[in-house]
């Protein structure tokens, strides 16, 4: 299948908006880390994203607020910015049995070590297997997916704030599509190829590289504030 080279800003805002169709899970107490950890440890491949508070101020920068890690049918948001960084965490970030799939990975690997010591284990960037297997000459997330999927995902919530007490239902739909929009990628440009990039991740210190190798929305979660459901 070939893609088209380019898509314009202007062509993907004609395109349907784009829906997270699975579960969403709200990681806001430690407690909870452990058994959302159990259920991604299930999965051989996750999609892999971070949110951060912006901050209009030059020269500044706040830490990461918000880690989503999703399978195929659910993403588990993890609230930083509350919980920390757990060492479940940290230890499945650095697995390296089990892929993980993103965009930019420099630029989260950079925040996330400004937030804690870690390191990470099979991490693959989407926009190099995308250059690799396709004629795709896009980098963002946004017009990948456009070229792809023919959808147009929504980036209205990128600039609010990560660090409020309660995640609005916008901002979670947000934030669960990307991380599993990357999975969506990979898989479908692996069968395209039919490859499936076993040894395609390389990530030291500060570098990630890749060679090749031959709905019905359900949100789910505790609001610190009134200790109830959200969604």
């Amino acid at each position: 299948m070939s893609y088209l080279n380019q898509i314009s800003n202007e062509e993907v805002a004609l395109l349907e908006v784009e829906t997270f169709p699975g579960k969403i899970v709200v990681i806001s107490s430690p407690d909870q880390v452990n058994n959302a950890v159990k259920q991604l440890r299930h999965h051989r491949i996750l999609g892999f994203d971070t949110e951060t508070r912006p901050n209009f101020r030059k020269g500044e920068s706040n830490q990461v607020a918000l880690l989503q890690l999703s399978t195929p049918d659910t993403c588990y948001l993890f609230r930083l910015n509350l919980i920390g960084m757990p060492t479940e965490i940290k230890e499945l970030l650095a697995d390296k049995k089990i892929r993980k799939v993103g965009l930019s990975l420099v630029d989260d690997f950079r925040a996330l070590r400004r937030f804690t010591k870690i390191t990470f284990g099979n991490f693959v960037d989407i926009q190099n297997i995308v250059k690799q297997s396709t004629d795709i000459q896009e980098a963002s997330l946004r017009k990948i997916y456009a070229i792809i999927f023919r959808k147009n995902i929504s980036k209205k919530q990128r600039l609010t704030n990560w660090e409020a007490l309660c995640l609005t239902p916008a901002q979670q739909h947000y934030a669960a599509l990307d991380a599993w929009a990357c999975l969506q990628i990979h898989k479908n440009v692996a069968l395209m190829g039919k490859k499936d990039f076993a040894n395609s991740s390389c990530c030291t210190d500060n570098i990630c590289t890749t060679r090749e190798s031959v709905g019905n929305k359900a949100v789910t979660g505790m609001c610190p504030k009134d200790n109830t459901s959200v969604g």
